[in-house]
């Protein structure tokens, strides 16, 4: 069965005021209401087993969409699912309502980026501001630690620099250090940029990236895939997982990872390991090779990354840019 739906903007919850919310079904006539699939995901992370695997894995069946999941659970547990998805439906109105208003993308949208499919556990439903056709175009990330040195600094400029000179686009996430420079540098050199947050799209972390992400969601395109009303209620301690699984779907995004500087402990290694997992290039600078303090660059040449020495190592192994 082909379903066909478009974007989701949150500019309105009512399903019959936005013809944009339904897609007919080519052989059965039926309809999508991504309003109803919005609450139908944030139904399936508000669960206690909830995460990406999880919730990838109930949505792997072919033509299954969030509702479906939803159905078969009440159907098979007679349980509170109505009180809870009333109590969600109520949380995300209130979010519906409020600026700045942000869209939705389904598995099942035209405008779904492919490249996420490649991931271990793909993403069904992420939210989003700004043109998300830029990540058609060739996807480099950018990343590294948060304390980033003097000489990572200029590197990072330097790549931005030398990245200037093609029609790509530079992904990264938003934190401090790497992130933050790279996606500064790129927007000063007119490069469209993606940036991946481990937050919901309404919220701005860290703080002083505040006008930073709203340039890119007005301009370029902001990404999310972490849910609203399961975030506000859990404990802090875990909230550090979405930073993970956002990693791994910046490594799907893009066609390639660079790295500029990180310890052996560093979560950008994160992205490193999906980069491998999903056969995405990884490039690593060849300043965390000579670092005789890390031990992880070494661990992943022989997983298949590759040295950086000069910027045509890069260009070698990348493909047509």
């Amino acid at each position: 069965m082909t379903r066909n739906v478009t974007a989701y903007s949150s500019h309105s919850t009512d399903d019959m005021a936005i013809p944009s919310l339904f897609g007919l079904c080519n052989l059965d006539k039926c309809s999508i209401s991504l309003y109803k699939e919005i609450i139908a995901y944030e139904y399936l992370w508000s669960r206690s087993d909830s995460s990406v695997k999880t919730i990838a894995e109930k949505l792997s069946r072919k033509d299954i969409l969030p509702s479906d999941i939803v159905e078969e659970e009440k159907n098979a547990l007679f349980s509170d699912i109505d009180q809870r998805t009333d109590e969600i439906r109520a949380f995300i109105d209130k979010k519906l309502k409020i600026r700045p208003h942000f869209s939705v993308l389904l598995k099942e949208s035209p405008q779904y980026p492919e490249k996420l499919l490649d991931a271990k556990y793909p993403i069904d439903l992420f939210y989003y501001r700004g043109n998300p056709d830029i990540v058609n175009k060739k996807c480099i990330s950018i990343v590294g630690t948060r304390r980033l040195s003097d000489d990572g600094v200029k590197r990072t400029q330097r790549l931005i620099r030398e990245f200037s000179k093609y029609d790509v686009t530079i992904v990264s996430g938003l934190a401090r250090g790497t992130d933050t420079i790279a996606l500064h540098e790129a927007i000063r050199h007119n490069l469209s940029v993606v940036g991946v947050i481990g937050t919901p799209i309404d919220q701005y972390y860290p703080r002083e990236n505040h006008d930073l992400q709203e340039l890119i969601a007005n301009e370029h395109l902001l990404i999310s895939q972490v849910p609203f009303f399961k975030y506000e209620y859990q404990p802090f301690e875990t909230k550090k997982a979405y930073f993970i699984e956002r990693d791994a779907t910046m490594a799907a995004i893009s066609d390639a990872t660079i790295i500029v500087e990180a310890s052996d402990t560093s979560g950008t290694l994160k992205q490193a390991q999906a980069c491998i997992e999903q056969g995405r290039k990884l490039f690593i600078l060849n300043s965390c090779f000579e670092n005789q303090n890390i031990k992880w660059p070494a661990k992943y040449e022989k997983k298949g990354a590759i040295r950086v020495r000069l910027f045509q190592d890069i260009l070698m192994n990348i493909g047509e840019l």
